[in-house]
Protein backbone atom coordinates (compact mmCIF):
# COMPACT_ATOMS: atom_id res chain seq x y z
CA UNK A 1 0.00 0.00 0.00
CA UNK A 2 1.44 3.42 -0.92
CA UNK A 3 1.93 5.79 2.00
CA UNK A 4 2.74 9.52 1.91
CA UNK A 5 4.90 10.63 4.83
CA UNK A 6 5.74 14.17 3.78
CA UNK A 7 5.08 16.78 1.07
CA UNK A 8 7.91 19.20 0.24
CA UNK A 9 7.07 22.05 0.22
CA UNK A 10 3.54 22.03 1.64
CA UNK A 11 2.41 24.94 -0.60
CA UNK A 12 2.59 25.38 -4.36
CA UNK A 13 1.44 27.36 -7.37
CA UNK A 14 -0.35 25.62 -10.26
CA UNK A 15 2.02 24.01 -12.80
CA UNK A 16 4.85 23.83 -10.27
CA UNK A 17 6.24 20.59 -8.81
CA UNK A 18 6.28 19.22 -5.28
CA UNK A 19 8.16 16.24 -3.85
CA UNK A 20 6.71 13.34 -1.86
CA UNK A 21 8.51 11.17 0.64
CA UNK A 22 6.86 7.88 1.48
CA UNK A 23 6.79 4.14 1.08
CA UNK A 24 5.34 1.84 -1.54
CA UNK A 25 5.48 4.50 -4.26
CA UNK A 26 7.48 3.38 -7.32
CA UNK A 27 6.43 2.69 -10.94
CA UNK A 28 2.91 3.22 -12.28
CA UNK A 29 2.13 5.65 -9.51
CA UNK A 30 -0.93 7.86 -10.02
CA UNK A 31 -1.75 11.09 -8.17
CA UNK A 32 -4.73 13.33 -7.46
CA UNK A 33 -4.93 16.83 -5.98
CA UNK A 34 -8.39 17.79 -4.69
CA UNK A 35 -9.81 14.98 -6.82
CA UNK A 36 -8.07 16.19 -10.00
CA UNK A 37 -5.52 13.94 -11.72
CA UNK A 38 -1.94 15.23 -11.44
CA UNK A 39 1.09 14.29 -13.52
CA UNK A 40 3.69 12.11 -11.81
CA UNK A 41 7.04 13.24 -13.23
CA UNK A 42 9.22 10.94 -11.09
CA UNK A 43 8.34 7.80 -9.14
CA UNK A 44 10.69 5.76 -6.98
CA UNK A 45 9.85 3.46 -4.06
CA UNK A 46 10.37 6.15 -1.42
CA UNK A 47 10.22 9.35 -3.46
CA UNK A 48 8.00 10.93 -6.11
CA UNK A 49 7.57 14.26 -7.87
CA UNK A 50 4.12 15.61 -8.76
CA UNK A 51 3.17 18.51 -11.04
CA UNK A 52 0.25 20.56 -9.75
CA UNK A 53 -2.63 20.81 -12.26
CA UNK A 54 -3.80 24.20 -13.45
CA UNK A 55 -7.04 25.47 -11.94
CA UNK A 56 -6.99 23.09 -8.97
CA UNK A 57 -8.13 24.26 -5.53
CA UNK A 58 -6.46 23.64 -2.17
CA UNK A 59 -7.22 20.20 -0.77
CA UNK A 60 -5.82 16.74 -0.20
CA UNK A 61 -3.13 15.01 -2.21
CA UNK A 62 -3.38 11.23 -2.65
CA UNK A 63 -1.45 8.72 -4.72
CA UNK A 64 -2.36 5.20 -5.77
CA UNK A 65 -0.80 2.07 -7.27
CA UNK A 66 -2.72 -0.85 -8.68
CA UNK A 67 -5.98 0.67 -7.54
CA UNK A 68 -4.87 0.99 -3.91
CA UNK A 69 -5.00 4.55 -2.62
CA UNK A 70 -2.65 6.15 -0.11
CA UNK A 71 -3.44 8.23 2.93
CA UNK A 72 -4.40 11.84 2.09
CA UNK A 73 -2.19 14.78 3.09
CA UNK A 74 -3.30 18.44 2.82
CA UNK A 75 -1.64 20.61 0.16
CA UNK A 76 -1.92 24.39 0.10
CA UNK A 77 -2.51 25.54 -3.47
CA UNK A 78 -2.13 29.20 -4.44
CA UNK A 79 -5.24 30.57 -6.14
CA UNK A 80 -5.35 33.59 -8.47
CA UNK A 81 -6.40 36.97 -7.09
CA UNK A 82 -5.86 38.89 -10.35
CA UNK A 83 -4.35 38.19 -13.77
CA UNK A 84 -3.13 40.07 -16.89
CA UNK A 85 -0.79 42.24 -14.83
CA UNK A 86 2.95 42.92 -14.85
CA UNK A 87 4.44 42.99 -11.36
CA UNK A 88 8.22 43.39 -11.18
CA UNK A 89 8.58 43.47 -7.38
CA UNK A 90 6.57 42.92 -4.20
CA UNK A 91 2.89 43.83 -4.09
CA UNK A 92 1.85 46.02 -1.15
CA UNK A 93 -1.09 45.79 1.27
CA UNK A 94 -2.84 48.63 3.08
CA UNK A 95 -4.45 48.70 6.54
CA UNK A 96 -7.79 47.58 5.08
CA UNK A 97 -6.41 44.49 3.32
CA UNK A 98 -6.39 45.93 -0.21
CA UNK A 99 -3.49 44.61 -2.28
CA UNK A 100 -1.72 46.91 -4.75
CA UNK A 101 0.29 45.79 -7.75
CA UNK A 102 1.60 47.09 -11.05
CA UNK A 103 1.18 46.86 -14.77
CA UNK A 104 4.76 48.01 -15.11
CA UNK A 105 5.50 47.49 -18.80
CA UNK A 106 8.88 47.37 -20.51
CA UNK A 107 11.24 50.29 -19.92
CA UNK A 108 9.73 53.49 -21.33
CA UNK A 109 6.39 51.84 -22.13
CA UNK A 110 3.36 53.79 -20.96
CA UNK A 111 0.31 51.77 -19.91
CA UNK A 112 -3.27 53.07 -19.56
CA UNK A 113 -3.31 52.01 -15.89
CA UNK A 114 -0.02 51.57 -14.05
CA UNK A 115 -1.20 50.46 -10.58
CA UNK A 116 -4.22 48.34 -9.66
CA UNK A 117 -5.97 47.75 -6.35
CA UNK A 118 -7.31 44.29 -5.46
CA UNK A 119 -10.08 44.40 -2.87
CA UNK A 120 -10.19 41.72 -0.15
CA UNK A 121 -12.79 38.99 -0.59
CA UNK A 122 -14.01 35.97 1.40
CA UNK A 123 -12.45 32.65 0.52
CA UNK A 124 -13.95 31.26 -2.68
CA UNK A 125 -15.21 34.67 -3.85
CA UNK A 126 -13.63 36.35 -6.89
CA UNK A 127 -11.52 39.39 -6.01
CA UNK A 128 -12.37 42.75 -7.56
CA UNK A 129 -9.55 44.39 -9.53
CA UNK A 130 -9.81 48.19 -9.86
CA UNK A 131 -7.59 50.77 -11.60
CA UNK A 132 -5.86 52.96 -9.02
CA UNK A 133 -3.09 55.05 -10.68
CA UNK A 134 -2.84 56.02 -14.35
CA UNK A 135 0.14 58.35 -14.62
CA UNK A 136 3.33 56.71 -13.35
CA UNK A 137 5.76 55.40 -15.97
CA UNK A 138 7.23 51.95 -15.23
CA UNK A 139 6.15 51.70 -11.58
CA UNK A 140 8.42 49.24 -9.78
CA UNK A 141 8.71 49.33 -5.98
CA UNK A 142 5.63 49.76 -3.79
CA UNK A 143 5.52 50.54 -0.05
CA UNK A 144 3.12 52.19 2.37
CA UNK A 145 4.57 55.00 4.46
CA UNK A 146 3.79 55.90 8.06
CA UNK A 147 1.37 58.53 6.73
CA UNK A 148 -0.76 55.80 5.13
CA UNK A 149 0.06 56.87 1.58
CA UNK A 150 1.38 54.52 -1.07
CA UNK A 151 4.90 55.30 -2.29
CA UNK A 152 5.94 54.16 -5.77
CA UNK A 153 9.29 54.16 -7.55
CA UNK A 154 9.59 54.75 -11.30
CA UNK A 155 12.67 53.06 -12.72
CA UNK A 156 12.28 55.00 -15.97
CA UNK A 157 12.30 58.43 -14.27
CA UNK A 158 14.44 57.82 -11.18
CA UNK A 159 11.56 59.21 -9.14
CA UNK A 160 9.51 58.20 -6.11
CA UNK A 161 5.86 59.27 -6.04
CA UNK A 162 3.50 59.62 -3.10
CA UNK A 163 -0.04 58.48 -3.95
CA UNK A 164 -3.06 59.47 -1.88
CA UNK A 165 -6.18 57.38 -1.23
CA UNK A 166 -7.80 58.73 -4.42
CA UNK A 167 -4.91 57.56 -6.61
CA UNK A 168 -3.47 61.03 -7.21
CA UNK A 169 0.33 60.90 -7.52
CA UNK A 170 2.79 63.65 -6.59
CA UNK A 171 6.59 63.60 -6.78
CA UNK A 172 8.19 62.85 -3.39
CA UNK A 173 11.85 62.57 -4.47
CA UNK A 174 13.76 62.47 -7.75
CA UNK A 175 17.26 62.05 -9.14
CA UNK A 176 17.48 58.47 -7.82
CA UNK A 177 19.06 56.70 -10.80
CA UNK A 178 17.21 53.55 -11.88
CA UNK A 179 14.93 53.56 -8.84
CA UNK A 180 13.56 50.10 -8.05
CA UNK A 181 12.95 48.60 -4.58
CA UNK A 182 11.79 50.84 -1.72
CA UNK A 183 11.25 50.34 2.03
CA UNK A 184 10.56 52.47 5.10
CA UNK A 185 12.43 52.13 8.38
CA UNK A 186 10.83 52.47 11.83
CA UNK A 187 11.63 56.21 11.90
CA UNK A 188 9.68 56.83 8.69
CA UNK A 189 12.72 57.39 6.46
CA UNK A 190 12.55 55.93 2.96
CA UNK A 191 15.27 53.82 1.33
CA UNK A 192 15.47 53.46 -2.45
CA UNK A 193 17.52 50.95 -4.40
CA UNK A 194 19.13 52.31 -7.57
CA UNK A 195 19.95 49.11 -9.46
CA UNK A 196 23.15 50.66 -10.86
CA UNK A 197 24.73 50.20 -7.43
CA UNK A 198 23.37 52.65 -4.84
CA UNK A 199 20.94 52.52 -1.94
CA UNK A 200 19.65 56.03 -1.21
CA UNK A 201 18.21 57.19 2.09
CA UNK A 202 15.55 59.90 2.04
CA UNK A 203 15.33 61.41 5.48
CA UNK A 204 11.83 62.71 6.04
CA UNK A 205 11.22 66.35 6.91
CA UNK A 206 10.83 66.88 10.67
CA UNK A 207 10.15 70.18 12.34
CA UNK A 208 12.56 72.71 10.84
CA UNK A 209 14.64 69.98 9.19
CA UNK A 210 14.01 69.73 5.45
CA UNK A 211 13.77 66.45 3.56
CA UNK A 212 17.26 65.21 2.67
CA UNK A 213 18.50 62.56 0.22
CA UNK A 214 21.94 60.96 0.43
CA UNK A 215 23.82 57.76 -0.44
CA UNK A 216 23.34 55.20 2.33
CA UNK A 217 25.23 52.20 0.89
CA UNK A 218 26.75 50.88 -2.32
CA UNK A 219 26.47 47.36 -3.73
CA UNK A 220 27.20 45.45 -6.92
CA UNK A 221 24.94 46.61 -9.78
CA UNK A 222 21.91 44.45 -10.55
CA UNK A 223 20.80 43.28 -13.97
CA UNK A 224 17.13 43.94 -13.10
CA UNK A 225 16.31 45.57 -9.75
CA UNK A 226 17.14 45.96 -6.09
CA UNK A 227 14.54 44.64 -3.64
CA UNK A 228 14.49 45.93 -0.04
CA UNK A 229 13.00 44.85 3.31
CA UNK A 230 13.69 45.68 6.95
CA UNK A 231 14.00 43.14 9.74
CA UNK A 232 12.59 43.84 13.21
CA UNK A 233 15.96 45.07 14.53
CA UNK A 234 16.24 47.71 11.79
CA UNK A 235 18.69 45.91 9.49
CA UNK A 236 18.04 46.54 5.80
CA UNK A 237 18.11 43.40 3.63
CA UNK A 238 18.70 43.74 -0.10
CA UNK A 239 18.59 41.40 -3.08
CA UNK A 240 19.62 42.32 -6.60
CA UNK A 241 19.91 39.67 -9.32
CA UNK A 242 23.31 39.60 -11.02
CA UNK A 243 24.93 37.33 -13.58
CA UNK A 244 26.37 35.16 -10.79
CA UNK A 245 24.88 31.67 -10.40
CA UNK A 246 25.12 31.81 -6.59
CA UNK A 247 23.67 35.10 -5.46
CA UNK A 248 23.68 36.80 -2.08
CA UNK A 249 21.26 38.52 0.22
CA UNK A 250 22.99 41.54 1.76
CA UNK A 251 22.35 42.89 5.25
CA UNK A 252 23.06 46.60 5.75
CA UNK A 253 23.34 47.94 9.29
CA UNK A 254 22.26 51.38 10.51
CA UNK A 255 25.66 52.84 9.54
CA UNK A 256 25.37 51.66 5.92
CA UNK A 257 27.87 48.79 6.25
CA UNK A 258 26.90 45.82 4.07
CA UNK A 259 27.62 42.16 4.83
CA UNK A 260 26.42 38.93 3.22
CA UNK A 261 23.56 37.35 5.20
CA UNK A 262 23.03 34.38 2.89
CA UNK A 263 24.67 33.17 -0.32
CA UNK A 264 23.53 30.44 -2.66
CA UNK A 265 20.25 31.57 -4.24
CA UNK A 266 19.40 31.84 -7.91
CA UNK A 267 17.89 35.11 -9.16
CA UNK A 268 16.78 36.35 -5.75
CA UNK A 269 14.10 39.07 -6.05
CA UNK A 270 11.31 40.39 -3.80
CA UNK A 271 11.60 39.68 -0.07
CA UNK A 272 9.59 40.13 3.13
CA UNK A 273 9.80 39.24 6.82
CA UNK A 274 7.16 37.42 8.83
CA UNK A 275 6.25 38.14 12.46
CA UNK A 276 8.99 35.78 13.70
CA UNK A 277 11.66 37.49 11.57
CA UNK A 278 11.94 34.64 9.08
CA UNK A 279 12.92 36.04 5.69
CA UNK A 280 10.94 34.97 2.62
CA UNK A 281 12.39 35.66 -0.82
CA UNK A 282 11.36 34.87 -4.39
CA UNK A 283 14.33 32.85 -5.65
CA UNK A 284 15.56 29.37 -6.51
CA UNK A 285 17.24 27.12 -3.97
CA UNK A 286 19.29 24.17 -5.22
CA UNK A 287 17.50 24.46 -8.55
CA UNK A 288 13.99 24.57 -7.08
CA UNK A 289 12.14 27.80 -7.84
CA UNK A 290 9.60 29.43 -5.55
CA UNK A 291 9.50 31.27 -2.24
CA UNK A 292 12.50 30.44 -0.06
CA UNK A 293 12.21 30.79 3.71
CA UNK A 294 15.42 31.67 5.58
CA UNK A 295 15.40 31.49 9.38
CA UNK A 296 17.26 34.16 11.40
CA UNK A 297 20.13 31.71 11.93
CA UNK A 298 20.46 31.20 8.17
CA UNK A 299 18.79 27.82 7.51
CA UNK A 300 17.02 27.90 4.14
CA UNK A 301 14.15 25.79 2.79
CA UNK A 302 11.57 26.05 0.04
CA UNK A 303 8.26 27.33 1.49
CA UNK A 304 6.26 27.57 -1.75
CA UNK A 305 6.98 25.88 -5.07
CA UNK A 306 6.27 28.13 -8.04
CA UNK A 307 7.60 29.47 -11.31
CA UNK A 308 8.11 33.09 -12.43
CA UNK A 309 7.72 34.54 -8.92
CA UNK A 310 9.02 38.08 -8.40
CA UNK A 311 7.81 39.01 -4.91
CA UNK A 312 5.33 38.68 -2.07
CA UNK A 313 3.64 40.44 0.82
CA UNK A 314 1.97 39.06 3.93
CA UNK A 315 -1.76 39.38 4.55
CA UNK A 316 -3.91 38.73 7.59
CA UNK A 317 -4.87 35.20 8.61
CA UNK A 318 -1.52 33.55 7.82
CA UNK A 319 -1.92 34.32 4.13
CA UNK A 320 0.44 35.80 1.57
CA UNK A 321 -0.03 37.51 -1.80
CA UNK A 322 2.48 36.14 -4.31
CA UNK A 323 3.43 38.07 -7.45
CA UNK A 324 4.42 36.30 -10.64
CA UNK A 325 5.37 38.06 -13.87
CA UNK A 326 1.71 38.41 -14.88
CA UNK A 327 -0.54 37.66 -11.90
CA UNK A 328 -1.14 37.86 -8.15
CA UNK A 329 -1.91 34.66 -6.23
CA UNK A 330 -3.10 34.08 -2.67
CA UNK A 331 -1.85 31.21 -0.52
CA UNK A 332 -2.15 30.10 3.10
CA UNK A 333 1.20 29.71 4.83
Amino acid sequence: MPTILQIRPSAALPLSEIALDGTGLGPELMAEVSGVAALVTLARPTHATIRIPEGVLPGDLTVSRGGIASNPLPLRIAVPMAENLHPVANPAVDAFGNVYTTLSGSRGQSTPVSIFRIAPAPEGVIHELRPFVREILNPTGLAFGPDGHLYVSSRAEGTVYRVNASGDARIYAEGLGIATGIAFDAAGDLYVGDRSGTVFKIRAARGTQAQETFVFATLEPSISAYHLAFSRNGTLFVTGPTTASSQAIHAIDRDGTATVFYRGLGRAQGLAFDAEDNLYVAASLAGDRGIVRIAPAGEASLAVSGNDLVGLCFLSGNRAALATRDAIFEVHL
